[in-house]
């Protein structure tokens, strides 16, 4: 396409916003996608607002979004041993909101695939990391819980807020099911004492933490757990969440399931119900990053939306990044293509939330070998062809 003026080709600008991509964080897919599309259309404007559900690399998407400190702190792991973690503090009209990765303190990738167990992962470390927020002057702090290997119903988290120092609370999930009922006399007076603080349970799932749909049910697998180590975890969430709620009325039982069935308490192995006993308020942590990231004002600004995350598979269709791009890009009469390592998903499908094209990186058994060794390589390859498409 040629314009009048000097018949210069126009400038596309392009917002590229991809998820996490396999082995690469969102910024660096960002980054990849940004290579390789300047190689095609040096000519064209580009944005990148890498986004996040939660998991590892939500504070560098803040961050890269919202600037603000990032405090360096050591924490417990989910086998015990200290890791490294960060938090990160921005200041604006709300005061000083601390942003919290819970998977830089109980992320499986902290664990070996082959030593994954998710009846001992612990999530101490996680209380860690909200004390130290609230030590730093944060009067708002966002848990984002995804990409947890602990499914200890946040029984850790709680015990190292002061909730309870009965060992089994540190110890994982499958010593839950023998917690006595004075387990944790302190809940109440931790609940109380973060009263003045805005909890947010930024949440990659809205599973409740028990039942057929529970995080037990359909997550325990992912963390190494076998299908008797599932239900067992089960039973002892299950005993973990009695206790915790009948400590919060003064030892009378709770009318129905309590917390345990909200939706989102489920989340990083029952993170999720940990902080909804504290009072947080639980929000998709796509929302959370795209609030972050302004993501409505940048499409706004935009001739074409590029997207993208590991597989854009059928869950893809929900409240993933994938979906919500591609929903805000519709509203504002913006096109939607999506880059992905493997595209599960017709075109149908994806045409029906918005998508105008799908594309994957590895289509060929010698491709799949190039993404495997080399992703950010193999990403912007096919960026840059997608570009040959997609770009005036």
């Amino acid at each position: 396409m040629r314009t009048r003026v000097g018949w210069k080709t126009p400038r596309v600008r392009v917002l590229l916003a991809p998820d996490a991509f396999g082995p690469l964080t969102a910024v660096q897919a960002a980054d990849a996608m940004a290579t390789g599309w300047a190689r095609r259309a040096p000519h064209d404007v580009l944005v990148t607002r890498p986004l996040s559900t939660g998991g590892p690399g939500f504070v560098d998407v803040v961050l890269a979004a919202r600037g603000g400190a990032l405090v360096p702190v050591t924490v417990g792991g989910p086998r015990g041993g200290r890791v490294p973690a960060t938090l990160l503090l921005v200041d604006d009209w709300r005061g000083r909101t601390a942003y919290v990765e819970a998977a830089q303190a109980c992320g499986l990738h902290l664990v070996p695939a082959e030593e994954r167990d998710a009846t001992t992962a612990t999530s101490a470390g996680v209380g860690e990391l909200v004390r130290a927020a609230v030590d730093a002057g944060a009067n708002r702090v966002v848990v984002a819980t995804g990409g947890a290997a602990s499914h200890d119903g946040g029984a850790g988290l709680l015990a190292e807020l002061g909730a309870g120092a009965d060992a089994r609370l540190r110890a994982g999930g499958g010593g839950l099911a023998d917690l006595p009922d004075g387990a944790l006399p302190g809940l109440a007076d931790v609940r109380a004492d973060l009263a003045g603080v805005e909890l947010v349970l930024a949440s990659d799932t809205d599973l409740p933490l028990t039942g057929f749909s529970g995080a037990s049910a359909t997550e325990a697998a992912a963390r190494g757990a076998s299908p008797e180590q599932a239900q067992a975890l089960e039973a002892a969430l299950g005993r973990f969440a009695d206790v915790a709620q009948r400590s919060l009325v003064a030892g009378r039982p709770l009318a129905g399931r309590g917390q345990a069935a909200t939706p989102g308490a489920g989340a990083g192995g029952g993170l999720g119900f940990a902080l909804l006993l504290l009072g947080a308020v639980r929000r998709p942590a796509v929302d959370v990053v795209l609030d972050a990231v302004r993501l409505a004002d940048e499409v706004a600004q935009a001739d074409l939306v590029v997207t993208g995350e590991a597989v854009f598979g059928w869950a893809s269709l929900r409240d993933q990044v994938v979906a919500r791009v591609a929903a805000t890009a519709l509203a504002h009469g913006v096109a939607t293509v999506v880059v992905a390592g493997e595209v599960e998903v017709g075109r149908r499908e994806s045409l029906n939330i918005g998508v105008s094209g799908a594309y994957a990186v590895a289509e060929r058994p010698q491709q799949r070998e190039r993404a495997v060794r080399d992703p950010a390589g193999a990403l912007a390859d096919r960026t840059e062809r997608v570009a040959r498409t997609w770009s005036r």
